[in-house]
């Protein structure tokens, strides 16, 4: 879902901020205790600060409208104004495109023009400044404020069943595959009932900063594996088939992929049996063996170190370095106060409130503690291996690979065009989704349509969306609704072509459009469902069913009893909620 995927629904979460911001301000915070001389600047930060960020900034803000310096604590001087800050999240990789657009497309819907861009990590700053052509931030004098470690965050049961059967400690990338290529999987291993396949997740790379150092530490690993020997991965080793093999080689290891990183932190904590591992930040880790997330996890999550090694997210604050009449947007009184307010952000106090949500302070006057202890499944030393960040060009090449190394998909469309779609349009707002489901589509993937009412119509098969494109748009367009419900037989069917599909190296999924309410006369029951789905986790590539509920009266149960066959979630196929639906099913693959 790649057009989807440009975030639409940060784009206009930021779209006010972006007015604002052009006179200096941004949104998240009221305008009406502003004082009269203020400075006034913005910030566009990781979604990660949004539990803390907007206490930072309100408690910066308040002691400037009390005559505080908030640094010092002592009285505003005669000539120092006050400053006013105000800012809001975003996914790094769409802030850092709608800066660039700032300069380079300024008519595009994607535009940001924040005074700091506070990015994950610092390539989301490089990548700016190489994509602009301009030296956007100075990259010497960007200023770290919280540290995270990118861990492969795997389940205690599972790092510890590689080690007993390998005999050392250091694992990485090497053993995780060996797993993969195991004849018996997991069982081999010692795990009572162990699956054939390694279940692995991580986000995407164009939007996701753990995704992006994830992919660079594959490229660095699978360059390792290849040979190289060198510090810093380079355009070389990127553009090298082999190379290029041994990352696909890895992500063959994905059961699906995800937008964003919170949606696999609620998902993998809901135990081995939906993910193995998956990249996160130490954070996100700590945070789900805290119990802070939605689902309590079953076992203790602990964090790989890949031997190979990993990077540092030091979540940077960029200041925008270049004023109007250069074609920016910042004053010298907004660049210095954008200062005050990096000073501020490392304070003890602040940095006190960074480690209580689980990062570690970027001051080394300020000691770890806790959460950083070994019972939330970290090491206090971190990381062994730090990996060298690589050139721009060379992180542009390795994003342009993307395409090229991810894990491809076949999807099958079921719809269900039976009479009881006809209530409340349901059918109307099945087809819309449809429709923009394949609209952001790429063209390696394969999909295919089947339709049911009280019939079952395999109608358009399996084949390359740029073969298939126009006939499944012809076929989806004015469906309508009429007849009955043969949904277990037309599920069953779906599940038995995917499975059959003798490629093992694509992911396989059943997109599910339905109310849920069987009413078929073929026999096929939900056990017999449930069976099939749960029969191919043997596969390295098990069928992924995901169930999109729509209407009122939708029969929950039946489509939950699919979905946990399948270890997926119901999705709500709401009319109001489509932007999100759309993001969430397309990012599976």
């Amino acid at each position: 879902m790649r057009k989807i995927s440009l975030s639409f629904w940060i784009l206009l979460t930021t779209l006010a901020l972006i007015l604002d911001a052009c006179q200096g301000g941004g949104t998240g915070a009221s305008t009406s205790n502003i004082p009269a001389n203020a400075i006034q600047i913005s910030i566009l930060y990781a979604p990660e600060f949004a539990p803390f960020m907007p206490q930072v900034m309100d408690d910066f803000n308040r002691a400037y409208a009390e005559g505080r310096n908030p640094i010092t604590g002592q009285p505003l001087g005669q000539d120092e104004r006050p400053i006013y800050i105000t800012g809001d999240d975003g996914s790094s990789g769409t802030v850092m495109q709608g800066v660039v657009n700032a300069f380079i497309a300024p008519n595009n819907e994607n535009v940001a023009r924040p005074t700091i861009f506070a990015p994950s990590v610092s390539h989301w700053l490089a990548l700016a400044n190489y994509q602009s052509g301009r030296q956007i931030f100075d990259l010497a004098t960007v200023q770290p404020t919280a540290l995270a470690a990118v861990v492969m965050a795997i389940w205690e049961s599972r790092i510890q069943a590689i080690r007993n059967t390998v005999g050392y400690d250091e694992i990485g990338w090497a053993e995780l595959l060996d797993v993969l290529n195991s004849p018996n999987g997991w069982a081999d291993y010692g795990i009572p009932n162990g699956r054939r396949t390694v279940y692995y997740g991580h986000t995407d790379p164009l939007i996701s900063s753990t995704a992006l150092s994830t992919l660079i530490a594959e490229f660095y690993a699978s360059a390792r594996a290849d040979g190289f020997t060198g510090r810093r991965i380079g355009l070389e080793q990127v553009n090298d088939p082999d190379v290029q093999q041994g990352v696909r080689n890895i992500e063959a290891l994905i059961r699906h992929y995800s937008r964003r990183t919170t949606e696999f932190v609620d998902y993998i904590a809901q135990g081995p049996d939906y993910l193995d591992f998956v990249a996160l930040e130490e954070n996100d880790l700590i945070r789900i063996n805290r119990g802070l997330t939605q689902t309590q996890p079953p076992e203790r999550l602990v964090a790989l170190y890949p031997r190979e090694g990993t990077f540092w997210h030091e979540h940077p604050f960029g200041i925008v370095q270049i004023d109007e009449a250069q074609g920016g947007w910042t004053t010298a009184d907004q660049r210095e106060a954008a200062r005050v307010f990096t000073e501020y952000m490392l304070t003890p106090p602040v940095q006190q409130i960074v480690m209580e949500n689980n990062f570690r302070p970027a001051n080394p006057d300020v000691e770890l503690g806790f959460p950083f202890v070994p019972e939330n499944g970290i090491t206090v030393e971190g990381p062994a291996t730090i990996l060298d960040v690589p050139e721009p060009a060379v992180i542009a090449a390795i994003q342009q690979s993307w395409s090229l190394v991810k894990k491809q998909a076949d999807i099958m469309i079921v719809m269900d065009t039976s009479g009881s779609m006809q209530t409340d349009d349901k059918i109307g707002q099945a087809v819309e989704a449809a429709l923009a489901f394949l609209e952001g589509m790429e063209s390696t993937n394969r999909v295919g349509l089947m339709l049911f009412d009280d019939e079952i119509d395999y109608r358009v098969e399996l084949e390359n969306y740029e073969s298939a494109q126009n006939q499944l748009y012809s076929n989806i367009r004015g469906l309508r609704a009429d007849g009955g419900t043969e949904l277990y037989g037309a599920l069953l069917e779906a599940v038995n072509i995917m499975s059959d599909e003798p490629d093992e190296e694509r992911i396989r999924a059943v997109i599910l459009l339905s109310d849920g309410a069987d009413t078929g006369d073929s026999g096929t029951t939900l056990n017999q469902v449930t069976r099939a789905i749960e029969a191919s986790r043997d596969s390295l590539n098990p069928v992924i069913v995901i169930p999109i509920a729509y209407g009122e009266d939708a029969d929950i149960n039946t489509l939950s009893a699919i979905a946990r066959a399948s270890q997926t979630r119901v999705q709500s196929g709401d009319a109001s909620t489509i932007t999100n639906l759309l993001d969430i099913i397309g990012s599976y693959f």
